[in-house]
């Protein structure tokens, strides 16, 4: 059957990193995309505006890693526009600022495909800005020029010299030979300079120094993805309200545009890894954001489909024979709605069938569908559901739509021990990423990371395995790994050493369990197993130890 729906792709700017600075158009056509195609820089919250089936497609290109061709990429956006399906092509900073959407652009006019393109705001507008340094000064700097060091030796380095500001992409990897060209074309050794890391992003950094002192004070640190702002324009930024202090002077400073001034948020200055799914980590993020952490998401699972809706199907065209339907988390109830709803159904075919879910987070779920659950219980596990289930199991007919790989049994077994009969399928899947991102190896490598969360005993698993693949293949051959700029870092220690000062976090029992076992230990565990809950004991945890580094 011919697909008489037109496609469309959108080439959409993220900004520089903070989804704060997404434009609103751009957040608009992410909460509608069938498919996603992405770019590495994009901050992994904005993976969070697509809705639950949207279709992704990760293409960075990552120095030192194997990475999508462009006529691939190319290739894919034609197809996906061909199908029938709008397409968001999410694109670091502005798609038209060494953002490759010409090549794009034009495999999308030889296809006749439509297309739109949406601007961003480019790092090497916003890192400065947000780093207190204006590129322009009626003054100090009427122009400046905005260029890729990524082939410094393409560039015009003698014009570029005379140019009173410069703001330079993708120069990490050649520092020494920006500051070596500037100084042979004139440019004085005592010309201010700043490096700004990881712009617009909450671990955002800056290294202040001169073209004579910045090297040395860079020395063995990765400083990717970086802004390199030169010229005399970069002094001003004391005039901005910022502290004159830069990270070569203050290990782990965290600098940020909001001022100097002091806060006394309990997890100040820690940062927190959360492992949580990249579509479902926004309110864990805001919680801890909120006493004071800085955030870095490294995704352990990627919630998709299941690999057929053939069993689910079947039971939502039975859903008269069922008595109880039980739900354990989020992502049962959304998909199982969004199932319900593509079978041509609403929550009327649900009269009569009473639900339970475990978790407040799951009843805020189905409360988005305006039911309200029949039973919840007290305690926020599953094994706690079958202990207080509110009427006799024998005989009933109970739908359990599910992960479909991975799950725990022994919510199955003890419904079935008490008489019920249980119908499971399939409702999604949850998976292991194929890799960790390098941007995360970095965060390890230069232990930057204070505390670790686990919200569930798979986001164990597969931290685990993903962190016993990345420092294996470098540990076993005594190989370096290359971080997100491509850049060379020393082999990854072992797993003890990696954990070391690292506080593991834990939302509950089974999960602790399964840190003792893979991790060795867990430092903390939340009394009420929820979010919130986490989030107290890692306040109270911190508060407790007086903020020890």
């Amino acid at each position: 059957m011919t697909n008489h729906k037109k496609g469309k792709i959108y080439i959409v700017g993220a900004g520089p990193g903070d989804v704060n600075y997404l434009t609103v158009r751009g957040q608009q056509l992410l909460t509608q995309a069938e498919v996603l195609v992405y770019d590495a820089l994009v901050d992994s919250l904005l993976l969070q505006l697509v809705p639950c089936d949207c279709q992704l497609f990760d293409v960075g290109k990552r120095g030192g890693r194997p990475s999508t061709p462009q006529a691939r990429i190319n290739q894919l956006l034609v197809d996906q526009c061909r199908q029938g399906k709008q397409v968001v092509r999410l694109k670091s900073g502005d798609p038209f600022i060494f953002g490759r959407s010409s090549s794009e652009i034009q495999a999308l006019i030889a296809a006749e495909c439509q297309f739109e393109v949406i601007p961003g705001i480019s790092s090497a507008l916003a890192a400065p800005l947000l780093a207190g340094i204006p590129l322009t000064d009626s003054v100090l700097s009427k122009c400046f020029a905005v260029v890729t060091a990524h082939q410094p030796e393409q560039l015009d380095w003698e014009a570029l010299a005379r140019i009173d500001t410069l703001a330079i992409l993708m120069g990490g990897r050649h520092l020494a030979e920006i500051v070596q060209q500037l100084q042979h074309y004139g440019r004085s050794h005592q010309t201010p300079i700043a490096l700004i890391r990881n712009g617009g992003r909450p671990q955002q950094q800056v290294w202040l120094g001169t073209l004579g002192t910045i090297v040395n004070q860079t020395l063995g640190i990765s400083l990717s993805p970086v802004v390199i702002v030169v010229g005399e324009v970069v002094g001003l930024r004391a005039f901005m309200g910022l502290p004159d202090q830069d990270q070569s002077k203050s290990e782990g400073w965290q600098d940020k545009v909001q001022g100097a001034t002091a806060t006394t948020k309990p997890l100040t200055g820690k940062t927190v890894l959360v492992t949580r799914s990249a579509s479902q980590s926004q309110k864990f993020n805001q919680l801890l954001e909120q006493e004071g952490a800085t955030i870095i998401e490294m995704p352990t699972l990627v919630i998709t489909p299941p690999s057929s809706w053939a069993g689910l199907d079947y039971a939502i065209a039975n859903l008269a024979n069922f008595d109880w339907l039980i739900l354990t988390s989020s992502n049962g109830v959304d998909y199982f709605f969004k199932r319900l709803v593509n079978n041509g159904k609403d929550a009327r075919a649900l009269v009569g069938i009473k639900i339970a879910v475990v978790g407040k987070k799951t009843a805020a779920s189905l409360k988005q569908h305006n039911l309200q659950p029949d039973f919840i219980p007290p305690n926020f596990v599953a094994d706690s559901l079958v202990e207080h289930f509110p009427e006799s199991l024998t005989n009933k007919q109970v739908l359990f739509p599910r992960v479909e790989t991975g799950g725990r049994e022994v919510l199955v077994k003890e419904l079935t021990e008490k008489g019920a009969q249980v119908v499971e399928v399939a409702a999604y899947e949850s998976r292991c990423p194929d890799y960790m991102a390098p941007a995360i190896l970095d965060a390890w490598q230069q232990r930057a990371i204070d505390i670790v969360t686990f919200a569930s005993s798979k986001t164990v698993n597969n931290f685990y395995k993903l962190l016993k693949q990345a420092f294996n293949s470098s540990t076993e051959t005594n190989q370096p790994y290359s971080n997100a700029d491509g850049e060379q870092s020393a082999p990854l220690k072992t797993l003890d050493y990696l954990l070391d000062n690292v506080c593991i976090a834990s939302i509950g029992p089974q999960t602790s369990e399964s840190c003792r076992q893979l991790l060795g230990r867990v430092d903390v565990e939340a009394v009420e197993y929820t979010l919130e809950g986490l989030t107290e004991a890692i306040v109270a945890w911190e508060t407790g130890r007086g903020g020890k580094t």
